[in-house]
This record gives structure tokens, C-alpha cells and sequence, in this order.
């Protein structure tokens, strides 16, 4: 039986992000989404994770989730089989510095959640997908003001992941949207060229938030990412 596969989420978002992956993977694979709402660290976010995942498996992470799920492999790289990155990036200024938090944290303050999560998600309402960005807003209400606070402490304190990816041995997947205007295309390559084994997807039409703007072509990814064999440590 394959590993199982735990999903990390982005920013103001919970286990919905994934949803029509767990739908579609479940059959296939144990599933499990882990929260990032446990600390104002990547580091503690990192081991409240470790201490829920199973002993080892594969691990996908989005956003804040991708930096998170960087840490884990910097930290317990034994304990992962294989990683998938999505639209994430490992460099301190990508897509927001820690100054650019600070607006958000105010406005989310003063009751203005929902606009908080539409600037983080690059979806606008005026875009064909609007379930999209209204599951957004109502992920972001259910996570709330003060986790979020949390969640920027710990994205304005990361630190540049490059050189721990470079030490990434296991299969990767490094997969975003070719209209993601927070973490560019360009991006991503940049990401994958640190990583040995790593497969990169860039997916047509889809923006910032893929795992729900073109679900069945992050699905398929998935599935083969998980089908890539595994890697042999000594």
C-alpha cells in the first residue's frame, strides 16, 4: 500500500482548499489535512505537524502550507517520502515581505476578513469563479482574526528555504498556476532547479489557488507524483 499523504493549506484556509483532491485521492490512499494555525513560528507550525502525521509520508503543502512542509524536510527529511510544493516559494519577499503584512493585520482587525483573504488568494471578484473566492472569504472566517495574526507572525519571521531544498532527495512535485499573479511562473522554476528530482507543472487558467481552480489537473498531478518511485536512503 502506498504512503499516506498528509495536505498542509495556505493562509485563512482550511482542509477545503483540498477538498476535490481528498474526494478523488480517498479511494486511492490514506488522506489527512493538518492545521497551520499552531504557532507564530514555522518552526512550531512544522512540529505540530510532525507530531500529528504518520511516521512517514508524502506531504503537499500550499502557501504558508509550502513553507511549512519545507521546514518539515529541512527538519525530518527520514520521515518524508516524497514532497509537492504548490504555489509556494521558498524566498523570504515572495509574494509578500513582512512589512506588506502588516495593512492586512489591521484590516482583518477591523473586521474586513473577507478582503484580507481576497488579496491573498490573487482571486478577484470579478472573475469567473466566484464559488472560488466565496469559499475563500468563508474559509477565512471559519480560521478567524487571531489564528490569522498568528499566521503572519510566523510568515513575517520565515527564513529563505533555498539551501534546505537543495538537500531534498525524495520525488517533487513543484506545481502552480500559469495566471497566479503572487508566485509567478517564473517562480516556480526557480524552485525546481534547487531540487534534484523534482517534476514541475504549470497549469493553463489557473491562478493562486489551482487545488480549486482546476481540480482534476491537480488531481492527476498528484496521482503521479505519488506513481514516481520511491527514493532508496542509506
Amino acid at each position: 500500500m502506498s504512503e499516506p499523504i498528509v495536505f498542509l493549506p495556505d493562509v485563512l484556509c482550511d482542509a477545503r482548499l483540498f477538498g476535490p483532491q481528498l474526494a478523488e485521492l480517498s479511494t486511492e490512499f490514506a488522506v489527512m489535512t493538518a492545521p497551520v494555525t499552531t504557532g507564530e513560528r514555522i518552526s512550531e507550525l512544522a512540529s505540530a505537524v510532525l507530531t500529528l502525521a504518520p511516521q512517514r509520508f508524502a506531504l503537499a503543502g500550499a502557501g504558508l502550507g509550502g513553507l511549512v512542509a519545507m521546514e518539515i524536510q529541512r527538519r525530518a527529511p527520514k520521515r518524508l517520502s516524497r514532497l509537492a510544493l504548490i504555489a509556494t516559494s521558498p524566498l523570504q519577499e515572495c509574494p509578500f515581505g513582512p512589512v506588506d503584512y502588516e495593512p492586512m493585520v489591521v484590516a482583518a482587525r477591523t473586521g474586513k476578513l473577507r478582503a484580507v483573504a481576497q488579496q491573498l488568494s490573487g482571486v478577484s471578484a470579478d472573475e469567473a469563479q466566484g464559488a472560488v473566492l466565496a469559499l475563500m472569504e468563508d474559509m477565512a472566517l471559519a480560521v478567524g482574526t487571531d489564528r490569522f495574526v498568528g499566521q503572519v507572525r510566523a510568515l513575517q519571521r520565515r527564513r529563505d528555504m533555498q539551501s534546505a531544498l537543495a538537500k531534498c532527495t525524495c520525488p517533487c512535485l513543484i506545481l502552480g498556476g500559469a495566471e497566479d499573479r503572487l508566485v509567478v511562473p517564473k517562480r516556480l522554476e526557480s524552485m525546481a532547479g534547487f531540487l534534484p528530482d523534482a517534476e514541475m507543472v504549470v497549469i493553463e487558467g489557473a491562478g493562486h489557488v489551482p487545488t480549486l481552480q482546476a481540480p482534476a489537473e491537480v488531481t492527476v498531478a498528484l496521482r503521479q507524483w505519488m506513481a514516481q518511485p520511491l527514493v532508496l536512503r542509506k
